[in-house]
């Protein structure tokens, strides 16, 4: 009887501290997502956070415009208030590629599907 309630416990134990390791878990993405509440999403793919610096920005998905001066701040601004000038005018979504090319200096276009 004794081993029985031993093993009982043991298992009791057991499934009490992956419980915990979970709920470490998810908490810890709960502040990295926090984290990235501050970032800027990338507007090309819509998934990664771009990197903000006073000579470029760039991000995973293989963005990269230099820039002169570029701030996270003044490029959030800026976003923003592009997209909300849009939004006033229309409903759908639009979308956003990098142009340019060897004489033109790479910028961020946006365009509407309609």
């Amino acid at each position: 009887i004794y081993t029985r309630i031993s093993l009982s416990e043991q298992l009791v134990i057991e499934e009490y501290e992956r419980s915990l390791q979970f709920d470490e878990e998810c908490l810890n993405a709960m502040l990295d997502g926090l984290d990235a509440s501050n970032k800027i999403i990338c507007p090309v793919c819509r998934k990664n956070t771009l990197t903000v610096s006073c000579h470029s920005i760039f991000c995973q998905c293989g963005l990269y415009i230099l820039t002169r001066g570029m701030t996270e701040q003044k490029l959030r601004a800026l976003l923003e208030n592009t997209l909300t000038e849009h939004s006033y005018r229309c409903l759908h979504n639009p979308e956003f590629t990098v142009t340019g090319g060897m004489e033109e200096e790479m910028s961020l276009l946006m365009t509407c599907p309609v």
